[in-house]
């Protein structure tokens, strides 16, 4: 493939897969699924029953919904009918009011409001929403991707359908994201004209003010504000690696904890272009790095977050911070060695394989913070290790010799080693918290 071309599709592809996202976008997926029903219902919603896959209730169940201070499907899915803007996309509940968030909470305890897991969908990301009014009934699909709508019912009829499954569009991205190198990608992010890439800077811009949000104290775990505050007394060292994992927690916090900032996405996630974006943006705030090295580091950070991605299923028992922190890395590494940043690029990547890969994803949720916490610490600590010219080497478990192996490795493990992981981690999930007292 000629060099502009291979260029052109990344730039594509980047803007396909960084987007912004109001809200953790399982439930999201689910109340984007629910106002798409609303729309074409005609008449107020006065209840909705909706089915998702195992994996979508994983990822659903316990997260907070922006704007409502409420976890879990069943409001999402409210909300979305009541008042979210389907034509937003991701930020579907943007927009929401004071009196649709009371209306859908006054909805979910009235019991109008039922979300059940499909067992019989292959699709690992399904989201189905039934929207019912006094005279109709709306129903809307959809699969694979966060908004990709296949089906909308209107009373049994159907007024809008396209075929589900992996398209060839889809298929084709995948293929040439696999066909990539680290070395394509850095020779991208080094030499693209920088104004094909100006983009990039938003999510900079927004996944720093989620940041800043999250050091306020009022979200999730307040693990970034706690963490702040341990270095103001002394119980922690304020130096870099403290105030990557700071900043970046507190924008997970925030995330997860239903601020209604928006983040940006990274291959449909917000905690993972949070773990792509933040660190890097510290580490260049501590260089005092030009617009242009930002920019570039940024690029590479997230285009090697995209590319290692493509080796993961849609969503899985694998944690995929991991591999979003791989993309910092990259980033990080490139601002900090301009010398020689090939190698320790590659190097920094190889030490991961050796650290946290293989961290369990048990659905979203407060605590994925934590997850956070430890996948942008691990990345500086790979690429300092890097620096130093140390690398976790290849004889070493699921490390192989190059970058690039070791990212196919962590693929081959979570698409074909953690599906019984996924289906037991949902099963404790569901079944937890049952025990009688005193029993």
């Amino acid at each position: 493939m000629e060099t502009c071309t291979m260029w052109n599709k990344m730039i594509e592809i980047m803007k396909q897969d960084i987007k912004p996202a109001t809200g953790c976008t399982e439930p999201i997926s689910l109340a984007f699924a629910a106002a798409t029903a609303a729309k074409e219902l005609g008449e107020p919603v006065q209840a909705v029953k909706a089915f998702v896959s195992a994996n979508l209730m994983k990822n659903g169940m316990g997260v907070m919904v922006p704007g409502t201070g409420m976890p879990g499907l069943a409001i999402a899915a409210a909300v979305g009918a009541l008042g979210g803007d389907a034509n937003a996309g991701l930020q579907v509940l943007k927009s929401l009011t004071p009196d649709v968030v009371a209306q859908g909470k006054q909805m979910v305890a009235d019991g109008k409001v039922t979300v059940g897991v499909n067992e019989t969908t292959k699709h690992i990301l399904y989201s189905e929403a039934n929207v019912y009014g006094e005279s109709h009934h709306v129903r809307a699909v959809i699969v694979d991707n966060h908004t990709n709508v296949v089906l909308i019912e209107k009373d049994g009829q159907v007024i809008f359908e396209k075929k589900a499954g992996c398209n060839d569009s889809e298929a084709d991205k995948i293929t040439f994201l696999q066909s990539l190198s680290i070395k394509d990608i850095l020779e991208f992010a080094e030499n693209i004209p920088l104004a094909n890439i100006q983009f990039i800077k938003n999510a900079e811009n927004l996944n720093d003010a989620l940041s800043k949000e999250g050091l306020t104290g009022k979200y999730g775990l307040r693990i970034g504000c706690t963490m702040e505050k341990s270095i103001k007394e002394g119980l922690l060292a304020g130096d870099l690696a403290r105030a990557i994992q700071v900043r970046t927690v507190a924008a997970s916090d925030a995330r997860m904890g239903g601020a209604a900032c928006p983040a940006m996405t990274n291959s449909g996630s917000g905690n993972q272009g949070i773990t792509v974006s933040e660190p890097v943006t510290v580490v260049a705030d501590h260089i005092k790095a030009s617009g242009e090295e930002r920019v570039r580091a940024l690029a590479l950070a997230s285009m090697v977050a995209i590319y290692a991605h493509s080796y993961l299923p849609k969503l899985s028992a694998f944690c995929a911070t991991v591999t979003a922190a791989m993309g910092a890395a990259a980033g990080m590494a490139w601002l900090l060695d301009r010398k020689t940043p090939y190698q320790t690029i590659c190097k920094a990547i190889s030490s991961m394989n050796g650290g946290i890969v293989g961290m369990v994803c048990d659905g979203a949720a407060d605590s994925c913070a934590m997850k956070v916490a430890s996948a942008a610490e691990i990345a500086y600590r790979s690429v300092l290790m890097a620096l130093a010219g140390i690398r976790v080497e290849g004889t070493d478990g699921l490390v192989a010799d190059t970058a690039d192996e070791c990212i196919r490795n962590v693929g081959l493990l979570a698409s074909n080693g953690m599906q019984q992981t996924d289906c037991e981690v949902l099963h404790i999930m569901l079944n937890k918290n049952k025990e009688v007292a005193g029993a």
